[in-house]
């Protein structure tokens, strides 16, 4: 007859089931990160696109118009009046074109550092970061998706750093931003707000979507629920969302909603970590 199992050996196997179970929330994570990016790439693509076709065309034209100025330039005996006129027309041409290649290579700025940030692997440890850096990052990522129908607007207050996990907390505001604009039918807005509340950094995502049923809301953080389409939600996102602000840093996560009129998800993180990691 086998011998019953010690307080040890069952601490032991409870260990190492724990170990097991974080090491699947890790992956799964991973796996959800890399699949939200994957999702966004074809709306980021044609982000970047527009914007290098534009710095494209604009340097031909550029090209063009220095060859041209050069030779006006050129003239025996120094421009006359109307060659220099047309020198100020082309100088002005030029100009417009350079501010246009400037909007566009911010456009395509403000992508790189959100696309970095999926990219990277999960740190170990927690490091001190801008809540609102962050955000401003994710934001243009899920732009390049919904910019056609929804309109996003911000109201940052100033915070201060605090101690966490960069990459996840990218996956959580992505997250949020695209459930939200997802939840948009038609037009609508967005809006993404940050306060600091006592010792709590409040990070709020509002939308002006259809809602969440009443008969759906006590299921809303549970893995594999999902109000979305086959092929659309995974029914993992928001399970994910909780896991990492909950439990990687001991924040809240929270949502109130009105069908027809909305939802507003809640974040909040503290300004000092659990344990006083980091510090």
């Amino acid at each position: 007859m086998a011998e019953e199992a010690g307080p040890h050996s069952v601490q032991q196997e409870v260990a190492r089931l724990r170990a097991e179970l974080e090491a699947v929330h890790g992956r799964l994570a991973d796996a959800y990160r890399l699949a939200s990016l994957g999702r966004l790439m074809t709306g980021i693509v044609h982000e970047m696109n527009t914007p290098l076709a534009s710095i494209l065309s604009n340097s031909a034209v550029i090209e063009r118009g220095l060859e041209t100025l050069e030779k006006l330039l050129a003239e025996a005996g120094g421009p006359a009046e109307a060659q220099g006129r047309r020198a100020a027309e082309i100088l002005e041409q030029l100009r417009g074109l350079a501010a246009v290649n400037q909007t566009a290579c911010e456009r395509i700025s403000a992508l790189i550092p959100g696309v970095k940030a999926f990219a990277r692997v999960e740190e170990a440890e927690p490091r001190k970061a801008d809540v609102n850096a962050i955000l401003r990052s994710t934001l243009p990522l899920a732009n390049s998706e919904f910019r056609s129908r929804v309109t996003f607007e911000t109201d940052l207050e100033k915070l201060p750093e605090i101690y966490c996990y960069v990459p996840s907390l990218y996956q959580v505001f992505l997250n949020l931003l695209v459930n939200a604009a997802q939840a948009i039918e038609q037009q609508g807005r967005i809006i993404v707000r940050t306060r600091r509340e006592g010792a709590w950094i409040h990070v709020s995502v509002s939308d002006t979507g259809r809602g969440i049923p009443p008969e759906d809301r006590p299921k809303i953080f549970t893995s594999g629920f999902t109000t979305k389409p086959v092929g659309v939600g995974t029914g993992l996102g928001l399970s994910i969302c909780r896991q990492i602000v909950v439990d990687r840093h001991g924040g809240k996560i929270d949502f109130e909603s009105e069908p027809g009129a909305g939802t507003t998800f809640h974040v909040w993180l503290p300004l000092e970590p659990p344990g006083g990691a980091g510090g």
